[in-house]
């Protein structure tokens, strides 16, 4: 329901206007093709301790692993 909410917004928005990324009903949504540099940016972001990222597609969040992981990796390598 909220993809398709999504979507209808953006197509509702004159062409030039679409960006096919933003908010809806307070959840991130990026319909764009990822990148390497967006999924590392959501997966592996060293520069923020968030560890809720917005998706790299599609609608809510994914989880920033490094975070997470770094000061185990760190220990251990």
């Amino acid at each position: 329901m909220l993809i398709g909410a999504a979507v209808l917004d953006q197509l509702h928005r004159p062409a030039q206007q679409r960006t096919w990324y933003g908010r809806i009903a307070g959840l991130p949504y990026d319909f764009r093709l990822p990148t390497v540099e967006r999924v590392r940016a959501t997966f592996w972001n060293k520069n923020t301790s968030r560890l809720f990222m917005p998706q790299v597609f599609g609608v809510g969040w994914s989880i920033n692993f490094y975070p997470l992981l770094h000061p185990i990796l760190e220990n251990v390598l």
